[in-house]
């Protein structure tokens, strides 16, 4: 019996220490229930389809300035073909720059977030439906009144 303790024990440390406190380790239910969790919502999260028509988000004004910057960085570097040292010369440039120099890109930026948020709107009314869900302005009366006041209306 001794001998046997003995080989099993010399087996779970030739495993190593890692090894023998996993073995005697059981799961813990919130664990699994976390994991079970974790995979489900991946699974429902593939299942949903994007919706194609989403109006993309618009670019800040560092990435404003970028695209302006990248084209003078290649006209100026023809032969440079690292993406990473374009980023890298931009960003110093846009840290260097002034709030006056970085003023239009702000302001373009500006305009661009205001051309998203109408088209967002747009698409969560077409979602929506055409408008039909949306509640008419409550005019502080019962319906009840307001449908009293039409029949008056109309037998005058």
């Amino acid at each position: 019996m001794f001998s046997l303790l003995q080989s099993s024990l010399a087996e779970e440390i030739m495993k190593g220490p890692r090894a023998v406190a996993i073995a005697h380790k059981k799961p813990d239910a919130e664990i699994l229930r976390k994991r079970k969790g974790e995979s489900k919502t991946t699974k429902e999260r593939a299942r949903r389809k994007k919706d194609s028509d989403v109006p993309k988000r618009p670019p800040g004004a560092f990435f404003i300035f970028m695209e302006d910057f990248r084209r003078s960085f290649k006209e100026n570097h023809p032969d440079n073909k690292s993406v990473s040292a374009v980023g890298k010369a931009g960003g110093q440039k846009w840290k260097s720059m002034s709030d006056a120099d970085k003023a239009p890109y702000v302001e373009k930026a500006k305009s661009r977030k205001a051309d998203y948020v109408r088209a967002a709107e747009a698409h969560k009314k077409k979602l929506n439906g055409s408008g039909a869900d949306e509640k008419p302005e409550d005019s502080g009366k019962s319906t009840s009144e307001v449908h009293d006041e039409a029949e008056e209306e109309s037998s005058s």
